[in-house]
């Protein structure tokens, strides 16, 4: 029986966090933030010595327990395997998080067992520390692939990562999902390190959290001394930022930085003036920033990045390499997009490495006949109706102003459903549900979530009603 691979203590954590990432990239910010940020590595000394064959993730709360065991504990074990652990099984138990391990959540997202319970419980809970993202080493300058679509974005921020003053404070790189945009930033971040600068690094809804839980923490100063402590501020996915406070507190730490000739970088999907949500002064100091735009990469930029990921993936799996010819063809599907390359780049190199067997052109035709439309997105709009259906309700119920039990919690479960299977923000969810605020959605995902957990019939009827919908997909 082949010896298992030893890992030592210190390597646990980074393993953790590393694959934890992985899973985010994989599942998104919506589904990770509400079922795998609450988990931890279980680990010890001892265990590490030994080389134990179990894989043990602990939960905090049942709920979370048994919904990850049926329906994510087979990506958990594939992102562990990606990132090297190796072990002969892996389960779910029912464990508080360990410090030491995994306690540094990336993006500092709060799980739902803590995130949804009542405000007061925030009072009892240590402040996260803002510089506790884990930067991703293999996305680097070095192994960015650079085109004419996104060739400008490149140099400038090889140019600002490496800079220590100049012209240019404030760098704004807008464009679509998987055009590389949060490898430049990661790239910019990187560079910046390795000169000895403070770098920060935070999503939009990272930011969020942490000024929303210092704001009631009463810990507001503590939070500015942070965050203005950076020698350069780092903010992706700009687009959903959202609420008052948060955006006043953004754009005066924006100004303190760039006023003592400290830099900020920020990445959104559209360029300052077409954001929705922001103020106009916000708009307007981010539009007088370096604003560059990157496009879908063109067939030969495609190429080159598939040739780069397959020297990667052959590595370590010789028997995964793929023809020049297999590689040039799905750079050539033009409406393909740069996820969804990599993906049926995945597919195929696995197939050549499990099996042994060549990888033709005639396999490539195949996949792509099969190729079909994209899984279909469901909507507010499904959502709603759906859940008024089940509760015998108008679906204009979910607009209006009542406030009557009956419904009220349908119009809460709604909201908590449409943030669990769509990607739309709180702020959209909250204009699709009568118009109503940010915080409103959030205290309703909270609610339902706590609900779950206290109320094993309840709970029920949400798996029910996410299993329905589930389906419509």
């Amino acid at each position: 029986m082949a010896q298992l691979k030893r890992i030592e203590p210190p390597d646990w954590s980074g393993l953790w966090l590393a694959a934890r990432e992985r899973l985010r990239r994989e599942l998104g910010d919506a589904v990770f933030d509400a079922w795998i940020a609450p988990l931890s590595l279980i680990s010890d000394e001892s265990e590490a010595r030994s080389g134990s064959p179990e894989i043990r993730i602990g939960a905090p709360k049942p709920f979370v327990r048994n919904w990850v065991a049926n329906h994510y504990v087979m990506r958990i074990e594939r992102a562990l395997r990606a990132e090297g652990l190796d072990f002969a099984s892996i389960s779910i138990v029912l464990a508080e998080p360990k410090p030491a391990i995994g306690a540094g959540l990336p993006h500092d997202a709060a799980p739902p067992a803590a995130a949804m319970r009542p405000e007061a419980d925030d009072e009892n809970r240590p402040r996260r520390s803002l510089w506790d993202r884990m930067l991703h080493s293999a996305q680097s300058f070095e192994t960015f692939v650079p085109g004419p679509q996104s060739e400008f974005a490149f140099r400038a921020a090889q140019a600002f990562a490496e800079s220590d003053g100049g012209d240019v404070s404030l760098l704004f790189i807008h464009g679509g999902f998987g055009y590389g945009k949060t490898h430049l930033l990661n790239a910019t971040a990187l560079e910046a390190k390795k000169r000895g600068k403070r770098v920060l690094f935070l999503g939009a809804e990272d930011f969020m959290r942490h000024f929303l839980g210092a704001l009631h923490r009463k810990e507001t100063l503590a939070f500015k001394d942070d965050l203005r402590g950076a020698d350069l501020l780092i903010i992706d996915d700009l687009q959903h930022i959202c609420g008052r406070a948060t955006m006043s507190e953004f754009l005066h730490s924006m100004n303190a930085l760039i006023e003592h000739r400290r830099k900020v970088m920020i990445a959104a999907d559209k360029p300052p003036m077409r954001l929705e949500g922001l103020s106009e002064d916000v708009r307007s100091r981010l539009a007088g920033g370096l604003v560059i735009g990157v496009a879908k990469p063109d067939r030969a930029t495609r190429f080159e990045i598939l040739k780069r990921r397959a020297a990667e993936f052959c590595r370590h799996r010789p028997d995964a390499a793929l023809p020049d010819a297999v590689l040039d063809r799905i750079a050539a599907i033009d409406d393909i997009s740069p996820r969804e390359m990599i993906g049926m780049f995945v597919k195929l190199a696995t197939y050549a490495d499990l099996t042994k067997k060549p990888v033709t052109l005639e396999m490539v035709e195949e996949g792509l006949s099969q190729r079909g439309q994209p899984q279909r997105k469901l909507t507010i709009e499904e959502i709603q109706k759906k859940a008024a259906e089940y509760y015998k309700l108008d679906v204009r119920d979910f607009h209006s102003a009542g406030r009557a039990r009956r419904i009220a919690r349908p119009r809460q479960v709604a909201m908590y459903l449409a943030r669990q299977l769509t990607m739309r923000s709180l702020p959209e969810i909250g204009r699709r549900f009568g118009g109503r605020d940010h915080t409103t959605v959030l205290h309703a995902c909270r609610r339902i979530a706590a609900l779950c957990e206290d109320d094993p019939l309840f709970k029920q009827e949400i798996e029910f009603l996410l299993q329905v919908l589930s389906r419509m997909q």
